[in-house]
């Protein structure tokens, strides 16, 4: 499926809060894991039935909550139901086409956003998943398309204790989370930095077909980090000035923070957009300039060969008196005048720096 437009056919004429899936099924299995942890203890398990997160809606301590695999609408339904969300934010985290964006339900705060990830051996495109986070009094619940290992980092940390995780509350933990995805978005950048880099060198050496694809393909996915990151910056701007009792003015500090690492993303595509324009005239310069270096050689050899051909042309005549035809000498003088031509014309190109 393309990465710019999901298939939204199956949902023609169905009325709004309809739960239909539109992406592909990236897990086999949609799988539930919950942390519930506070400052002294933590509590961590793999949830069989949804019903279970019934005891952690109004649990003192901070829920994370994350779902790997968004197919399952039934799944999906149900925990909707048990924490209060509404039929059109089911829907639209079972849209995996969603722009970046925050919505505040009063109750809880709804999160949309992109995951990258880097090129494979399969796909020479950077591929993207929907993230969608809720942020509640005392959970959150994110949910991803499939499962990554992203997060793991945040795990340990609830885990081993360490920072300030276990001391805050559950808007810290959902700033963590917003975090992790926009640190990786470096991640991304630094490997497409380092695309472009070999591509000037390999632009320099030999510009060939498979550079301009490499160029075009890159281009491509400028295009898509923009169009997904662009919206990011309204999103966190939007979590900063929003004035709901969720988030603590503690971490507006930093929000603050993902913010600007925002604004440098956003930065870093626009120059990398810049670059790879300039690249694209770079090889198209190449290209003509290693045509030009062709068709001077050519010229040259044709210039040269001209009064030789035209001696061999003359004495090639095939008429009776022709003073030369009898002379003893005159196969080895019209040799000697084709070289002293040949080599005179060679000089002159190297004086003019032709060659």
């Amino acid at each position: 499926m393309s990465r710019q437009v999901k298939k939204r056919s199956r949902k023609t004429g169905l009325p709004p809060g309809s739960l239909i899936h539109i992406g592909d099924q990236l897990i086999e299995k949609t799988k539930i894991t919950v942390f519930d942890y506070d400052e002294s203890h933590i509590q961590e398990k793999e949830i069989r039935a949804v019903g279970e997160c019934r005891e952690y809606k109004n649990s003192p301590t901070v829920t994370w909550i994350h779902v790997e695999g968004l197919h399952d609408t039934k799944v999906l339904e149900e925990l909707g139901t048990i924490f209060g969300l509404h039929a059109l934010t089911v829907e639209d985290i079972l849209n995996t086409d969603q722009r970046p964006k925050m919505e505040d339900f009063c109750e809880y705060l709804y999160v949309v956003l992109k995951n990258f990830h880097n090129h494979t051996e399969e796909s020479k495109e950077i591929t993207s998943e929907q993230i969608s986070i809720i942020l509640g009094p005392q959970f959150v619940i994110s949910f991803q398309e499939k499962e990554t290992g992203m997060f793991t980092p945040i795990r340990e940390r609830i885990r081993n204790g360490k920072g300030h995780l276990r001391k805050a509350g559950a808007d810290y933990l959902a700033y963590a989370l917003i975090d992790t995805i926009v640190d990786n978005y470096f991640t991304i950048l630094e490997q497409v930095g380092e695309l472009i880099e070999s591509l000037e060198e390999s632009l320099v050496k030999n510009p060939s077909t498979k550079t301009l694809q490499a160029i075009q393909n890159l281009k491509r996915d400028m295009i898509f980090l923009r169009k997904s990151v662009w919206p990011l910056r309204e999103t966190i701007s939007g979590l900063q000035r929003t004035g709901c009792k969720l988030i603590h003015a503690s971490t507006n500090i930093y929000l603050k923070d993902i913010y600007d690492h925002t604004i440098q993303v956003i930065d870093t595509i626009e120059t990398f957009r810049d670059m790879l324009s300039s690249i694209m005239d770079i090889y198209l310069s190449s290209v003509s300039n290693r045509m030009n270096e062709i068709m001077k050689v050519l010229t040259i050899i044709a210039t040269i060969f001209m009064p030789l051909t035209f001696l061999a042309g003359v004495y090639g005549m095939n008429f009776k008196y022709m003073p030369e035809l009898e002379w003893h000498w005159g196969y080895f003088f019209v040799w000697g005048v084709m070289i002293i031509v040949a080599i005179s014309m060679l000089v002159y190109f190297m004086k003019k720096r032709w060659l």
